[in-house]
């Protein structure tokens, strides 16, 4: 007998899901090996930077009551009294009608509190004594970079949960984090099941598909920011599949299968996951692709029943397990972020459930964003995967949706994330 599942919304299966986020281990790694990890602290600033008043341009130092009431009929002459370039210290005091040659970076001379830049002045030297003529007044603080003009000392840089990219690489450089505190990655199991698969390495045979479904989770999967694991392929017996499947859940922290998951004769999941005592949190799901999609308890793990079906699979990953995943990795936003967009093609078709199209989206001269489909739009097309960089969102209506009308698109690329997809 067919088992009648009552489908949940889209909304209410992400709740179900969120219910069970957790954050992941903290460690720490070497600044050479955090470049795209996701950090588990916030990161402070821990000097002020410019730790140090210095020079914003190649020029000399001077004292700006010198050349008070400076002009080109009354110009001012100050003496050289020494040079430094970036990473050097004036090591004089610098007095009365005197300056010092210096470089851009280097540290300001305390007595100094301006610097005029070399094409401003007429230099000369006299008895070995270098000079410069200023026929010009300076306001103090003229061509410095500040104590903490950049960032003050307790500052929040970089807030925890955000990938590392190369501009928080510098920062963290730049403070001197040699140890970069970060989330440790949680490790994600992945099954193919079917006896039709065959892998990637395998000739054809008729009546079968090459297994395209792990591959493609395993990448999404490390985009998220998690270690993929690939177990294999599980054929249609349910000793097998069960015994595989218990003894790898101890390894990982989430456990993904591919196919198995419908009401078919050999779709077994179902029957696996009551075998193991594991709760069901939703198997049926009002959106297309993706309806089937399964996910349940156990022991403190998720394990996520995804379609068979190529873009049904990929769907239900991105809206389901890449949160969990991201906030494993201390995210604060680990939804899809969501934006407007203006859709480019009709769909015309009502629709019962929620529709996900997979999308290319572009902004076009009028500034806004454009969507359309990236391929055909059925839930076992492979093709339209290739080039989608968004997912548009088609509520559930009667009517369709016109070319032109504004829609939600979520943005598949986009690092940033939201804190909760739906309005």
């Amino acid at each position: 007998m067919v088992e009648r599942r009552t489908p949940i919304s889209v909304k209410e299966a992400i709740t179900r899901v969120m219910q069970f986020e957790k954050e992941g281990e903290k460690e720490e790694v070497s600044i050479y090996e955090c470049n795209g990890r996701f950090l588990s602290e916030d990161i402070v600033a821990n000097q002020d930077v410019p730790s140090f008043d210095r020079s914003a341009y190649d020029g000399f130092a001077i004292r700006s009551v010198d050349v008070k009431g400076a002009s080109k009929d009354n110009p001012i002459t100050l003496a050289i009294v020494d040079e430094i370039g970036a990473g050097q210290v004036c090591q004089k005091r610098i007095g009365e009608c005197e300056a010092v040659r210096i470089m851009t970076g280097a540290m300001l001379p305390s007595e100094c509190d301006a610097v005029v830049m070399f094409e401003v002045v007429k230099e000369g030297s006299e008895n070995n004594q270098p000079y410069i003529i200023i026929d010009h007044e300076v306001e103090k603080g003229n061509n410095l970079s500040f104590q903490g003009e950049d960032v003050k000392k307790g500052k929040l840089l970089v807030g925890k949960g955000t990938k590392i990219n190369p501009g928080i690489m510098a920062l963290l450089a730049t403070f001197g984090y040699e140890k970069v505190p970060v989330a440790k990655k949680p490790i994600v199991g992945i099954f193919a099941t079917g006896t039709e698969l065959l892998e990637v390495d395998e000739p054809l045979e008729k009546g079968k598909i090459r297994n395209s479904n792990a591959y493609m989770v395993m990448a999404q999967i490390e985009r998220a920011g998690a270690t993929p694991v690939y177990f294999g392929k599980l054929q249609d017996v349910f000793t097998e599949s069960y015994e595989a499947m218990k003894e790898k859940l101890a390894l990982v922290d989430i456990l993904i299968t591919t196919g198995g998951v419908s009401v078919g004769d050999y779709d077994l999941l179902p029957a696996i996951y009551k075998e193991m005592g594991a709760e069901v949190l939703f198997n049926k799901v009002a959106m297309r692709p993706g309806s089937v999609t399964t996910v349940v308890h156990l022991d403190g793990k998720l394990l996520y029943g995804l379609s068979g079906n190529p873009s049904a699979c990929y769907v239900g990953f991105e809206i389901f397990a890449k949160p969990i995943i991201r906030r494993y990795l201390c995210s604060p936003k680990p939804h899809l972020q969501s934006a407007p967009a203006i859709l480019g093609e009709d769909f015309l078709t009502g629709n019962a459930f929620t529709r996900f199209f997979r999308s290319t989206v572009n902004r076009e001269v009028d500034g806004l964003l454009h969507t359309v489909p990236s391929g055909v739009d059925k839930s076992n097309i492979v093709t339209s995967l290739a080039f989608a960089n968004a997912l548009t969102i088609l509520p559930n209506n009667t009517t369709g949706y016109k070319k032109g009308e504004k829609v939600e698109v979520l943005l598949l690329e986009e690092e940033t994330g939201s804190d909760w997809p739906w309005k």
